[in-house]
């Protein structure tokens, strides 16, 4: 099963529409949500369908027994992340709490556990032979990297044997985007005509190129700014990366997103416009 993956390198550039666009015109079977900080492929894709759950767990936290506390503040003096708290008493701040397990191996009297914590949902929405799976990290916990993974292996488990798998990024370069590019076959870059846009884009090819992992790259709302968008053209013409199409701004594809439809569902000029990078994509690929 080859593993397309869309990245943008920042948020708001459309990645979702698109990824929601080629599920729709590859009449995907697997497909995936690895935005775990921020998960939206689910409005579209996971409508009236209800998700098999599974509590996902992070890194433990510490836990002081108050009564084993003697209040020798080796914890508090310790602790690199100021979670350990002194108020009626010394206790673990949840969120500040890293999970290292410092404060638990130098306490004298073991005062100090590590317990497992949830840091996470992961969610597997089925419906006939379509799987698609994603997860919401829980507000304040870290290991999205980790929980992304775990994304991903839950789609490869179930459906092994189809022919694309179509996977939804996070913004960024961190964890969750590093992640996601581990094992993919190619990744679709979708850029934005701005100055961030652009400054982001070249950070996440760069990532792309560090992981090895084949690309090409598109521009959506291109006419917002057409000399941004004939500088992404050039930039990917000098490092010889695939320019595969533009999308231009659309009124009508808010209104398909707003109603629950793909760009697709409807005839609009953005959808048009992106079966044509599809069909350029699916050449590639």
């Amino acid at each position: 099963m080859k593993q397309l993956l869309v990245l943008s390198g920042k948020g708001g550039t459309g990645k979702t529409t698109f990824v929601s666009a080629f599920i729709k015109l590859a009449d995907a079977h697997a497909y995936a949500d690895c935005d775990v900080d921020a998960p939206n492929l689910h409005l579209l894709m996971g409508r009236g369908i209800s998700p098999e759950e599974t509590d996902y767990y992070g890194m433990p936290k510490a836990v002081i027994d108050a009564k084993l506390c003697i209040g020798c503040n080796k914890c508090k003096s310790s602790c690199r992340f100021d979670a350990i708290v002194v108020k009626n008493g010394y206790t673990v701040d949840y969120f500040a709490c890293e999970g290292c397990g410092v404060c638990a191996a130098i306490c004298p009297l073991g005062a100090v556990t590590m317990q497992p914590a949830i840091a996470g949902k992961l969610k597997l929405y089925r419906q006939q032979n379509k799987v698609f799976s994603t997860a919401q990290l829980k507000i304040g916990s870290g290991t999205s990297g980790k929980l992304v993974t775990e994304v991903k292996k839950a789609m490869n488990i179930k459906m092994q044997k189809q022919d694309i798998a179509i996977l939804d990024g996070s913004p960024g370069i961190g964890c969750p985007v590093i992640a996601s590019l581990s094992g993919v076959d190619f990744v679709l870059i979708v850029a934005e005509p701005s100055m961030s846009g652009i400054s982001d884009m070249k950070r996440i090819i760069q990532t792309a190129k560090i992981m090895q992992t084949p690309m090409a790259v598109t521009i959506n709302k291109y006419d917002t700014n057409l000399s941004k968008s004939e500088e992404i053209e050039g930039f990917c013409l000098e490092e010889n990366i695939p320019f595969i199409g533009v999308v231009p701004f659309d009124n009508r594809a808010v209104e398909a997103i707003n109603s629950g439809n793909t760009i697709v569902d409807i005839d609009c000029v953005s959808g048009r416009a992106v079966k044509e990078v599809y069909e350029k994509l699916i050449k590639i690929l």
